[in-house]
């Protein structure tokens, strides 16, 4: 791999017109193709195989045309202090609203209160129910704009008017920070590299292919059913990986220059060297990414892919471009060691003193013992707070106080208890029952006497008489416990009325929905686990040539991602630092989260395992004692690995300012597990294990060796003679006098 990565590297900076002329080229055609694509519609939502999805599906046979996916609102009415709905002019004021709503284009039907009894009972409070053809993801802002006016226009007559319901989800808004971000990372290039040329050129690259991939999601929204949160991940996930896979083959490029090469040899060089550890690195992003499919929830598998074809065109983007750019930038890209002005004016780095990263090398090799030691107790003390997870999915009493969801949310709590914001809809099906209406009322009387239960409604059946829906109201709040036990308390009623008449009880609604994907969730864990780990440590053993090097790898990865579980808790469901972060309102962390930063943060740890270790396996293969060998990895890319780990984290942190829970959950729990996996783990348990390990930890099976492919990412093939190919690899003894130094 690394000659034929030589080959490119050359190819591209010798045809650097062509190189970038294609990019350029790409990128026009994916934004034409984005801005003449059709709008994109509904991204489905559906849960195949859970019994939520299984009672919509019924719903949508049984009911036609009662659209049991369709978007729903709440317009909450106050009276006044010292006032009534009820009474006459805010009563001829909420009717109006009533009748404005129901003049909308997308509207199915709306609930008067006043029919509906939906008016609390101090008459405080009244709520209308929006029901709409469509679901809210495919609601037009025509119909939210119309929602929202009816709402101001009642504000306007005296009443206190909010409004709850998935009508008004739109796309999350990133803000200021996610611009921030991109500019720390900036900064942390031009430190880095010591020239805005140097710095520049990751940044480009990584627009770049952010552009390509975003426009293409764009372009295939429509046809392929993808939701906005598909772009956010693709851009949150493109732009870390193509700025770190640049950043590395710059950084080979620049030592490749400091050791007298040519610059299209060192182009050449840095492709086969460091661009053979960016594309496995990028495979294990993209293993983890697509490895989410397992999951078996569309939107899950759509958004993992998205973002595995962004993060391929990043390694593509890097190992071509990067050398075609590097042919541009000519002599102002100055050789390892040597800083430059801003524009150019070379200066040498006259201190003769190793390095930081030598020097924190050199300290684990005589310290090993204690550096892992206090690596792993700091790893365990920070997923201390993991062991109190709790799962579920964001609903409005999630938002912050300032938006009228939130708003809307608590005034129905105050109204008419906190299970009125997470209503089940319980759905009979008596096609096989002698006595359908005898099974639906036997139903009604399991449910009334479960636990948590307020307010169950009489049923309403369909035009057959074989199926019926029932609203249950619970006592709790949607996303406690209690509710979740009352959903499963349903459902084992359901099996025994099932089996005394035949009727089947399905259990709905946006609670049970969530109910559900929770479970799906965490019943895919383990097989998600097994499935990605196993495959990436199958292409680590290929990389390293190793047993106990990828092993070490995955276990590191393992107290990374459960130490940054643990600091989501500590945030999110314990409130620490919750104003810091911008989190308005503590609760359970969505139940996503947990298996999306396994896939994401493997992938991302891996990259770290692969730059920071090849160079080590570099220079033993290349004859260094192990220990030497650590010291000399340290040497050439802790610099380069600590920068791409900063700028990583200020990327994913520019996306904590999103409005969007989902997306400031994901954007801090990816920073915090960076900062663990590639401070802690990468720099300071790898090396200490490796130095421990010494020669054993390259130790390879004979017939193991024999099987797998050699694959070169250290450009043994590379060697001449003027680089030196003598073996001066010395015995373990000589690795423990090192150790003792």
């Amino acid at each position: 791999m690394a000659t034929f990565l030589y080959r490119l590297g050359r190819f591209a900076f010798r045809r650097r017109h062509f190189v970038a002329l294609f990019w350029v080229a790409l990128l026009t055609l994916a934004g034409v193709a984005a801005a003449s694509a059709p709008a994109a519609g509904s991204t489905a939502f559906s849960i195949p195989g859970t019994e939520a999805q299984k009672a919509f599906d019924l719903l949508e046979q049984r009911f036609p045309g009662m659209s049991a996916d369709g978007a729903t609102a709440r317009v909450v009415f106050k009276a006044p202090a010292g006032e009534k709905t009820t009474d006459p002019g805010n009563r001829a004021t909420v009717k109006k609203t009533v009748r404005e709503l129901a003049d909308g284009s997308e509207v199915a039907s709306v609930a008067d209160p006043f029919k509906a009894h939906a008016v609390s009972k101090d008459g405080t409070i009244a709520y209308a129910s929006v029901k709409y053809d469509v679901s809210g993801m495919e609601l037009t802002d025509a119909s939210r704009e119309a929602l929202q006016q009816a709402a101001q226009d009642a504000r306007d007559a005296g009443l206190t008017v909010e409004v709850g319901g998935d009508a008004l989800q739109s796309t999350p808004e990133t803000g200021a920070t996610e611009i921030i971000g991109i500019a720390i990372a900036a900064v942390v290039l031009v430190v880095t590299f010591g020239s805005l040329v140097a710095a520049g050129l990751p940044l480009l690259t990584a627009i770049v292919g952010v552009g390509i991939g975003v426009s293409a999601i764009t372009a295939l929204a429509s046809t392929l059913d993808l939701g906005s949160t598909t772009s956010t991940l693709a851009t949150m996930i493109g732009l870390a990986v193509g700025i770190d896979y640049a950043l590395f083959i710059v950084s080979r490029y620049r030592a490749e220059l400091a050791e007298g090469r040519e610059r299209e040899e060192a182009a050449g060089r840095a492709a086969g060297t460091a661009g053979s550890a960016v594309v496995f690195a990028g495979l294990t992003v993209v293993i983890a990414l697509v490895g989410l499919s397992v999951v078996g929830i569309p939107v899950l598998t759509k958004m993992g892919v998205a973002a595995a074809g962004t993060v391929a065109v990043a390694v593509l983007i890097a190992l071509t471009m990067i050398p075609a750019l590097l042919g541009y930038a000519g002599r102002r890209i100055k050789p390892a060691g040597e800083r430059s002005g801003p524009l150019g004016g070379a200066r040498k780095n006259a201190s003769g003193k190793p390095n930081l990263g030598t020097r924190w090398a050199s300290f684990v090799v005589r310290r090993p013992v204690a550096v892992l030691l206090l690596g792993v107790v700091g790893l365990g003390a920070a997923a201390v707070p993991a062991a109190s997870l709790e799962l579920g999915l964001p609903d409005d009493g999630s938002q912050p106080v300032s938006t009228t969801q939130r708003r809307a949310y608590d005034l129905l709590s105050e109204g008419f208890g906190p299970g009125f914001n997470g209503p089940l809809l319980v759905v009979v099906d008596a096609g096989a029952a002698d006595d359908p209406k005898g099974a639906v009322a036997a139903v009604t009387d399991e449910i009334k006497g479960l636990k948590d239960v307020v307010t169950v409604t009489p049923a309403t059946y369909n035009k057959a008489g074989d199926t019926a829906t029932i609203t249950v109201i619970p006592g709790s709040k949607p996303s406690s416990v209690s509710t979740e036990d009352l959903v499963h308390g349903i459902r084992d009623a359901g099996a025994g009325v099932r089996a005394d008449t035949g009727a089947t009880v399905l259990v709905t609604g946006a609670t049970a929905m969530n109910v559900d994907v929770s479970q799906k969730l965490n019943d895919a864990l383990l097989p998600y686990l097994a499935l990605v780990v196993g495959l990436a440590f199958l292409l680590l053993i290929v990389v390293f040539r190793s047993v106990l090097v990828p092993l070490k790898a995955a276990l590191g990865f393992l107290l990374s991602v459960t130490a940054a579980l643990g600091a989501v808790v500590a945030v999110f469901q314990w409130g620490w630092l919750a104003g810091l972060m911008g989190v308005e309102e503590t609760g359970p962390v969505m139940s996503m989260m947990p298996i999306f930063m396994i896939g994401v943060v493997f992938g991302l740890a891996m990259d770290y395992e692969v730059f920071l270790v090849t160079r080590m396996r570099e220079a033993y293969v290349h004859g260094e004692r192990p220990s030497q060998a650590v010291v000399t990895g340290f040497r050439h890319g802790a610099r380069v690995v600590t920068a791409a780990a900063v700028i990583m984290m200020a990327v994913f942190s520019g996306f904590i300012g999103s409005s969007e829970s989902m997306v400031k959950m994901i954007g801090f729990g990816l920073a915090i597990a960076v900062f663990f996996d590639a401070f802690l783990v990468r720099m300071a348990i790898v090396p200490a294990v490796l130095v421990l390990l010494g020669r054993r930890a390259w130790w390879l099976p004979r017939w193991l060796d024999r099987v797998l492919p050699n694959v070169d990412v250290e450009g043994e093939g590379l060697r001449t003679p003027a680089d030196g190919g003598r073996d001066t690899r010395t015995d373990p003894d000589e690795d423990r006098e090192l150790v003792r130094a």
